[in-house]
């Protein structure tokens, strides 16, 4: 094969996101081996390769067509259409991984009052992502300023240099001990598969196509599990009627008790206690949550 003739996918090189996403890609059947430098994985199996990068360039490096695919968070994909991807390549948010789970939020100082976004009028706000906050304020016809700051967002109101913030929250610990609490949510994040608006029509789309197809396989099973029981006869309406979300459950008999029978189900996420404990009471017994390795349909 021609060395483009490969697809490329740029991911983080350092931070939150790398190892969730090698461990994606893994489960994929996807293996790589590193350059020296520690910036290109070549792929071993598959003609598919890594450029590891800066999350803030991965957008662009796809606009750019220097990468086919990307893996990173809706925050900086969102913020690069609202900045430097408008007028250029539009791109598209093929689908959600499930990790790196934060949210956009506006901040203020706990001593500060605060009903409603029309209290931000004329306020300062310190961010790393001023398209979005820019936008978010657009829309609800507020006026104000926008202070960009490329790190260290949070110390922007003790500095007097801001009177908000507009940060990433994940657990809001960084907020607590910064004096700070969380009052709007601009945007849900978590890491995405971006790329182009289409798919190549060389093989590079060929083998997007698989991948999408592996990821979907490798997600859903990541939130599955085999639940295996026996109900009784009598109880099996009402078993099922409590069976978490999923295809129809398969059932076979138990071997000299032609009153019970082994029910197995593929249940769509977790199966908590309380469900099993309800199950349970329906008229189920010999209860079994097993997790999911791989799924072909």
């Amino acid at each position: 094969m021609k060395p483009r003739d490969r697809l490329r996918i740029a991911m983080q090189k350092s931070g939150r996101l790398t190892e969730p996403a090698l461990d994606l890609l893994n489960r994929c059947g996807l293996t790589f081996r590193q350059s020296r430098d520690k910036l290109f994985c070549f792929g071993e199996g598959e003609p598919v390769d890594l450029l590891l990068v800066r999350d803030d360039d991965i957008p662009g490096l796809i606009a750019q067509g220097v990468c086919d695919l990307g893996i990173v968070g809706r925050n900086v994909l969102s913020e690069y259409q609202y900045t430097a991807g408008q007028g250029g390549p539009e791109l598209a948010e093929w689908r959600p991984l499930g990790f790196g789970r934060c949210r956009l939020s506006i901040a203020v100082p706990q001593e500060m009052a605060y009903d409603e976004a029309a209290q931000l009028q004329g306020r300062r706000i310190a961010t790393s992502y001023p398209g979005l906050l820019g936008q978010w304020l657009r829309e609800r016809g507020l006026d104000a300023g926008v202070v960009t700051l490329a790190g260290s967002v949070e110390i922007a109101p003790r500095l007097g240099t801001a009177d908000a913030i507009c940060d990433l929250v994940q657990s809001g610990g960084t907020l607590v001990a910064n004096q700070l609490r969380e009052v709007e949510v601009l945007l849900e994040s978590e890491a995405v598969l971006a790329g182009p608006q289409s798919l190549p029509t060389d093989e590079r789309g060929d083998m997007i196509d698989l991948l999408l197809k592996r990821l979907d396989g490798v997600i859903q099973v990541r939130e599955s599990r085999l639940l295996l029981l026996q109900p009784s006869r009598h109880a099996l309406d009402a078993v099922i009627r409590l069976l978490p979300g999923g295809p129809q459950p398969t059932l076979l008999p138990v071997a000299g008790q032609p009153d019970q029978l082994m029910l197995q189900a593929l249940c769509a996420g977790e199966v908590s206690w309380r469900q099993l404990e309800e199950i349970k009471k329906a008229g189920a017994r010999e209860m079994f949550v097993l997790p999911v390795e791989k799924m072909l349909a």
